[in-house]
């Protein structure tokens, strides 16, 4: 008896943890759901076939295969390591002001956009 008592308080604070872990937003993030929106607003209109970005880089934001594959150069993400993605880099302002994104004179992403990136990139980048 004392057993399932104690089997059921641990499975009760597994849930309550998971639970509080959903309303803290460090739940799972979605590429269409939550990544895919924030690119449209602060990046898609550099990086598309025709846009300044992709002509100077080559990097498209069209599609997800297009954020996958990268630039010219190399990836732009790397699944499971947002500290080593340059697409963080950038966005943070972390790398040289000419290259730092957005570009120009628009509008820096919020921190709180950029965490959204970091976490799905940190969840594995995946197309969900």
């Amino acid at each position: 008896m004392r057993k399932i008592r104690t089997s059921a308080a641990i499975l009760l604070t597994a849930g309550l943890l998971g639970g509080l872990a959903g309303c803290t937003g460090e739940g799972a993030v979605s590429y269409a759901r939550d990544v895919q929106p924030i690119l449209q607003a602060n990046c898609l209109s550099c990086h598309q076939q025709g846009g300044a970005g992709y002509e100077a880089s080559g990097f498209s934001m069209e599609t997800y295969g297009d954020l996958m594959k990268g630039t010219s150069g190399g990836a732009m993400i790397v699944p499971g390591d947002s500290a080593g993605s340059n697409l963080i880099v950038l966005m943070e302002g972390r790398a040289d002001p000419s290259i730092s994104m957005p570009h120009g004179k628009s509008e820096p992403v919020s921190k709180a956009d950029i965490n959204t990136i970091r976490r799905w990139i940190d969840q594995g980048a995946k197309k969900n």
